[in-house]
This record gives C-alpha cells, structure tokens and sequence, in this order.
C-alpha cells in the first residue's frame, strides 16, 4: 500500500520525506533504508520511524531517480532487511540522552514536587544499591571507589544531611550514564570495523565447486578453504587438514593443526593446507560472539596504562580515608570531614582513563583505522622503530604484469594462462597482478590442474595434465625444488629481473617462463616515512624477499635507514627479535602471508587494507584505507591521547587536592564539596571523550 507523504526539506543534495507520525515501524524503517542505499547515487539515508520522516542524501543529478524510489515504495510489501551498524549506534544514542533526561527529571520532580519525608524514604531506598556494594568490598577486605561512595553516602545521612545524600547519588548515576553511553558505543563502532568482510565463499555440491554468496549458506552445506584464507562460518572438518591460526578466538598466534571431525571457528585463518568444512552455524550466529569477545572482556587488550589507572585508583582509596581521620583528628568537626570524605582521586582516575583510551579508539576507527585494544594504542605511542614488508606496503597494492620471458617450446600466452590458473586460490597482490594480467589479455583459464599447495614465502607446487607444475621464487624455483637452469637461460633472466620482482614457473622439472612484475612505490610512502622520523620514530627499516638490487633503489627512493633483502618468514621474524633485544620498540607493517610471523612478534603489527586474511587477523592494527597516512594519523592519535592522559592525571590530582583542603578549612559544606568533586569527574569524562 502506497502512503502520501510531503517534502518537508530539499536542498544541497539533501531531501526530507515526511509520511506522518507511525506509519511505519523501525523495522520497515530498515527496510526502506536498505531500498535506497541500494541505489546508485544514495550517498546516506536515516529513517524515523516515531515521526515518519525519511531523510536522503543524495549526489547531484540523482533527485529524480529518489523522488520516482520514494513515489512507488509499498510500505507493507517491503522485503525485510537488517539494521545497519548505523541504527544500532543511533538507538545508542538515542537510550543514553533519553536515559539522561529521565535521570535528570526524576531527580529535580522530587525536589520540586515531594515533601522532605517522602524524598528521605525515597534516598535511603536509593542508598541501599551502594551500601551493598560497599559491603562486598568491606568483606573482601578491599578499600576500593563503592567503599568510600557507600562511605559518603553513609555518613551524609547519619548527619541528616539528604540532601548531600541525593546529591552524590545523582552525580554518581550521572557518572554511570556517562560511562555506558561511551563503552557500548565505542564498542559498537570498532566491532563493526571487526566484522568479517566476506561476501563469497567456495561451496561444493555433487563434486563441483561453485562461488556463492555467504547469506545464501545453510547449515549443513559444505564450504572450501584455501591457504591465507579466513574461514567464514563455524563447522567441522570432513576432508583434509590445515595449520589453522586461532588468534582471533584465543589471543594464542601459533597455529594448530586442524583435521577431519575438528571443529572450525569463522574469523580464524588457514595458514597451510586445503580443508572442506561442514556448515555448523549461519553467518549471523559467529561473528558478533567474536568481536565481542576481542573487544569487550578480555583483559588482554586493555593498555597498561589504564590497568595500572585501575590499580592506582584503588590504592588511593586508603589515603583518602586516612585524609579524613586527620582532618577528624585535628579540628575535632564532623563536617570538616565529611567536607573530605566527599572528595576522592580515585573515581575520576578510574573513569576517565579507559574513557580515553575507548574514545581514541573511536576516533581512530571513524579515520578508517582499526585498533584490536588500547595495549596496542599506547605500544604505538612509544615505539621508537618501525619495520616495513616491501612489495604491497611501501609499493602499490595493484603491481603489474611488466613482461613474460619464456624458455622452451611454451608460448607466453599459455605460461601466463596456467600462471593465473594455479595464482586466483591465493590473495597475495603479484598473485593478483598476474590473474589480473589474464584478464586484461582476455586469457580464459579454467581448472586444469590438481589441487594447488601453498607453500608459505615460496610459491605454489600441484599437477597439471599428469605434470609437475610449479611457480614461486627463485629460492622456490631452483634451490628449495632444484629446477636446473642452463647458463643461457641465466644469462637471459640477469638481463631481464634488475628493478622488478621475478615470478618463476616450472612444468614438468623445466623452466617454462619468468613473469617480471613491476611494483612502484605508493605516492605517500616518502612523507610517510618522514613525518615518522618527525613524530618520534628512530629508526626506519624495510624487510623484503626481493633481491638487493629492488630493494636498494626503493631504500634510496624513499629515504630508508636500513634494509634487508632476500629474507624468508623465519628470517624476518629473527630480524625483530635481534632489533628486540637491542632495546628498540619495534613496529611492524606488512600485508601477506609470509609476513604474519614477523608481524606476531612486533610489539604492535600493522597491516594493510589490502593484506591477506591472516595479516589482518594476526595483526593488532588494521588500515581501512588505500594508502599508508593512517601510520602517520595513529601516530598522532596514540601520542596526544597518552599526553591528555598524563595531564588528566594532573588535573584531577590539583582539582581534588584543593577540594579537600576548602572542605577540610570549613570553607565549603559537605554538599558543595561533593557537588564540586563529582561535578569535575563529569566535566573530565565529558572532556576525555574529545
């Protein structure tokens, strides 16, 4: 059924319909949402489900297109969609303003409203929920911040003083609001840069294998996964065995082996091996369990800085006991100290600190860069060498196919062909560069040979009409497989490789073909770099499996302190360990495969928006964007929020040292100090999420 509406607002590419108040609900709100976004030229759409309004931006040239979408929407025959992570981040929103305007009339309706007795009752029901709190601290023999709140509390109503009472509990509900509000938001944004970005997955039904989209996977189907790949969905293995990284379910980064009837988790990522998985759970029941989990409770990923800010705070509660016993002590006034006991260091430490490190986080995410944990923020800000991969990192994610030479009776066409047969299984960018190369020269290439093995920083090993075919590199090629190579053919590929990287292909124990891929480096490597150096980083090192010569001429380009060439998984993992031990603090970007051991034993990896799956999931940073700006961006974000941090701790310590000494000289009264202190550690809270 069609609903009339009006245009209630339309300029600058912008046009609010308004149907009228509920005549649609939030869930067909979503719905129509996804009919938009659908469209091309939709740049953003919010629907209001309460007021019926719905709000489009659009790109120029489109507004006919969304006023005939908008005249033919049957409100009741929408298909039903799911909400963005947008709705969610808006219902958020939404709960916490609503949450603190009811706080807010709530409390000032029963001073207005209520008699003196009623609004006692009703603070000594309010007080109970704190003097438990307090309790189970006193009895686990611990001073923490619910003892001295159930303290203060406590003690403003020995003195009759309730109206101090109702303040300090309002101050500290305020506190709460404020504290959820940022934690569940903060968490829903980062937990939607953590989803698991997969639209496709290999399915296999009556013993062929088909691309198929990964709504359409039912419980029961049966998925393959390749080597480098993340596994989409939970399930068992019926057939092969795979070296499997479980990092992102665990925290562990060494792999275990997974074989048939083992149980498989969707965000862990296959680093050797082929297997078939049985669907055991949809898409929508494993991924937000995951990020949840990486997120939210573990401990691991909390900074050092804000666990040692939870232990300080805590420590400090004894002091500001002991504050008040002197206070007590030497003016021999109830008030004086109970003007004191108002006033903590501890509550402001605690709450502030994890605000900060969550809302960088926040903010790091919205630049399109993904933190996994505040450890990794505050690694970041203190690392003082970073240690780049070369090929897909300092040069373009996209390289290119520059020449083929062939050797034997082999065609080019036909190496490229096979080339770009056994290289789609895998997500490294000169794979990419040679399939895409295919494509361009409108090679069709369909499955010819066995099932392709990946060997990790070598190349690719299957058979091929009954043939032995491989492809990798020269370490793969002619030392690890022992291809033999004549002294012409040498002399052919030492004129050829000098400033590329070289891709060899070998059928039937012969060389058949190098493929010559040219790799530039990307436009903002050199300022990268530079303004690293500006912004503290010592040290500046490029790690690479190319030869000296490529790796030399892109150190010279781009201003590099040192490189190393020639270097396999295992050795560039020795290389960070070595600058470890030499006392350097290391950052390690990279983007495949052969890089996620190195980037494992960084003090904080890097990796790209490009990178194999097992980079992005091993690493403690993700770029979400095409160049590499965001190193320089987090470098920012990571060292103003440690300064802001140790400045906070400054302002809290001046702002409630003076408090203490007003209430303890008898110059503010129990209620204004506790009004004052609890109004500070709101205004820092408000100021930490910046």
């Amino acid at each position: 059924m069609k609903i009339p509406y009006k245009i209630v607002y339309d300029k600058f590419g912008r046009i609010r319909f308004r149907f009228g108040a509920n005549v649609f609900t939030r869930e067909e709100g979503y719905s129509i949402e996804a009919l938009f976004l659908s469209c091309v030229g939709v740049q953003n759409v919010v629907c209001n489900a309460i007021n019926g309004s719905v709000l489009v931006d659009y790109k120029s040239g489109t507004r006919d297109f969304i006023l005939e979408i908008i005249n033919n929407i049957d409100i009741e025959n929408l298909p039903l969609s799911k909400p963005r992570d947008e709705n969610y981040i808006r219902e958020i929103e939404s709960n916490f303003y609503f949450s603190l305007a009811k706080k807010i009339a709530v409390r000032y309706s029963k001073i207005w409203f209520l008699p003196f007795p009623i609004r006692k009752i009703f603070i000594i029901y309010e007080s109970i929920g704190y003097f438990k709190a307090g309790l189970k601290a006193l009895f686990s023999l611990k001073m923490n911040v619910d003892l001295i709140d159930a303290t203060a509390i406590l003690v403003s109503i020995l003195n009759n003083d309730y109206s101090t009472a109702g303040n300090v509990m309002f101050m500290l509900g305020i506190s709460d609001i404020l504290e959820e509000y940022t934690r569940k938001k903060s968490t829903q944004v980062l937990s939607s840069c953590l989803s698991l970005n997969i639209e496709n997955v290999w399915t296999i039904k009556n013993d062929n294998l088909k691309l198929t989209p990964i709504g359409q996977i039912n419980i029961g189907d049966v998925i393959q996964v390749h080597a480098g790949n993340t596994i989409p969905l939970d399930g068992k293995i019926i057939k092969g065995e795979a070296s499997v990284n479980e990092a992102s379910m665990t925290g562990e980064a060494v792999s275990v082996l997974r074989n048939v009837d083992n149980v498989v988790y969707a965000g862990t990522v296959i680093e050797e091996g082929n297997i078939d998985i049985e669907v055991s759970s949809t898409q929508d029941n494993t991924r937000i369990n995951k990020i949840i989990s990486l997120i939210d409770n573990s401990e691991d990923y909390k900074s050092n800085l804000q666990s040692k800010s939870e232990k300080l705070a805590n420590n400090i509660v004894p002091f500001s006991f002991l504050a008040v016993a002197l206070t007590f002590a030497f003016t021999k006034d109830i008030m004086r100290s109970t003007s004191v006991l108002m006033v903590d260091y501890s509550c402001a430490i605690k709450l502030t600190t994890p605000i900060y490190i969550m809302s960088a986080m926040r903010y790091a995410a919205s630049s399109k860069i993904l933190i996994k944990g505040g450890k990794h923020l505050e690694e970041y800000a203190t690392a003082d060498t970073i240690v780049f991969d070369k090929t897909g990192t300092l040069t373009l994610a996209t390289p290119t196919v520059a020449k083929i030479i062939t050797f034997g009776d082999i065609t080019r066409r036909e190496a490229l062909k096979i080339s770009a047969c056994l290289e789609e299984h895998f997500p490294h960018s000169v794979a990419k560069a040679i399939v895409k190369q295919a494509e361009i020269e409108d090679i069709k290439h369909r499955e010819e040979h066995d099932e392709p093995k990946y060997i990790i920083a070598h190349g690719i090993s299957s058979m091929l009409k009954g043939k032995p075919v491989l492809i990798g590199s020269h370490h793969f090629i002619f030392e690890d497989e022992k291809i033999n190579i004549s002294d012409e053919d040498l002399q052919i590929i030492n004129q050829n490789k000098n400033g590329y990287t070289t891709i060899f292909l070998a059928i039937d124990s012969k060389l058949a073909a190098m493929i010559c891929i040219e790799d530039p480096v990307r436009s903002e490597a050199f300022w990268v770099i530079n303004s690293l150096k500006n912004l503290g980083i010592k040290r500046v090192i490029m790690i690479t499996g190319d030869s000296e010569p490529a790796a030399k001429a892109v150190s010279r380009e781009l201003g590099i302190d040192e490189y190393y060439f020639e270097v396999l998984p295992h050795g560039k993992v020795e290389i960070i360990e070595k600058l470890k031990e030499q006392g350097n603090k290391i950052i390690m970007v990279g983007d495949g495969i052969n890089d996620s051991p190195a980037l494992t034993f960084a003090n904080v990896s890097v990796a790209m928006k490009d990178s194999s799956d097992i980079a992005k999931e091993v690493a403690d940073v993700t770029l979400l964007t095409e160049d590499l700006k965001g190193l320089v961006e987090l470098r920012n974000i990571a060292t103003v929020t440690l300064d802001k941090i140790s400045r906070n701790f400054g302002y809290i310590v001046g702002i409630n040292t003076s408090l203490i000494l007003l209430g303890s000289g008898g110059f503010i009264s129990p209620s204004t100090s506790a009004f004052l202190h609890n109004s500070s550690t709101i205004g820092l809270s408000l100021l930490s999420m910046k």
